[in-house]
């Protein structure tokens, strides 16, 4: 793998293996000290073009953590984009200032591929439209072997807006570099993975279905997502398919055991915060791995 970060398909088990151990290793150290050297003197660009909470600021902790500056683009009414200004020029004129590494999240994809064509500094994909998120997919598949010990052979079941969703792609693909491992895709038809995706798995299992209860009792995890609003070009189909999954602590207490439920938020109301307090619910968790995951790759890349 080169030191741009765009896809999770291109990325080898051996990388996650191996990111996993440094992430273990900065995490013990982070916990005993708020924040290292490891970083000086280096600098991220963070380019979010789309609205983040999570991704933006857990990159930006993660940064500064590492003891290195961080440099925000800023909301996008406040730079030339308002203006006029082409993307590419933009890449252009912040590669220009020598930004150790590039963090670039936009609504249209291929966005990040395309600034890597553009600029010298490693460019790292925070998302990119309906396509794929390969930094979310590293801290879930790391949230996943933290909670079981293991990916390999697990059952896990994606559920939810699986056709505009970067985030289940991109997992998707990760777990496609491990052994023996079941997705079910979870969703009406109108919502159901992109063909586009699934043609792409050679090595999991795949199973569909449109009813969580059919398959709950089987799962290892269940990974939740919400039905993502700002890609519909229908109003009234996301008005027909809203609330198509709804998860509270009265609806999963007929099953026998519970999976893990995993969101890589924000939520809207597929997930009843009475469920927060379960053992079961990882997303909190999932969201604060995402900080000492995304060091570990920043260190990385910065070192290689």
């Amino acid at each position: 793998m080169n030191r741009d970060v765009l896809s999770t398909l291109s990325i080898p088990r051996k990388f996650y293996e191996d990111l996993f151990r440094e992430t273990d290793g900065l995490k013990k150290r982070l916990e005993r000290k708020s924040a290292l050297g490891l970083c000086s003197g280096r600098v991220l660009a963070t380019i979010f073009m789309e609205p983040s909470t999570r991704t933006r600021l857990s990159f930006q902790f993660a940064m500064t953590k590492l003891g290195g500056a961080v440099v925000d683009f800023g909301p996008l009414e406040s730079t030339s984009t308002a203006k006029g200004e082409t993307f590419e020029d933009s890449m252009r004129m912040i590669d220009g200032y020598s930004p150790d590494v590039i963090v670039v999240r936009s609504k249209l994809e291929g966005a990040a591929r395309n600034a890597a064509e553009i600029c010298s500094a490693p460019v790292i994909n925070a998302g990119d439209g309906s396509n794929e998120h390969p930094t979310q997919a590293m801290l879930d598949l790391y949230t996943i072997q933290k909670t079981r010990g293991k990916i390999d052979g697990l059952k896990i079941g994606l559920m939810g807006d699986l056709a505009h969703s970067r985030t289940t792609s991109s997992i998707s693909y990760g777990l496609d570099k491990f052994n023996h491992v079941t997705i079910y895709y979870i969703a009406p038809p109108e919502l159901q993975i992109r063909s586009e995706v699934a043609s792409l798995l050679k090595n999991v299992k795949v199973e569909k279905t449109d009813r969580y209860e059919n398959v709950i009792n089987d799962l290892d995890f269940l990974y939740v997502t919400r039905l993502q609003k700002e890609r519909f070009n229908n109003t009234s189909e996301y008005e027909k398919l809203k609330g198509s999954y709804q998860l509270n602590r009265t609806s999963l207490s007929q099953f026998e055991r519970l999976p893990f439920i995993m969101h890589p938020l924000p939520r809207v109301d597929e997930l009843d915060p009475d469920l927060d307090k379960l053992p079961a619910a990882k997303y909190f968790e999932q969201a604060k791995n995402g900080v000492f995951v995304r060091a570990a790759l920043l260190r990385r890349i910065i070192s290689n």
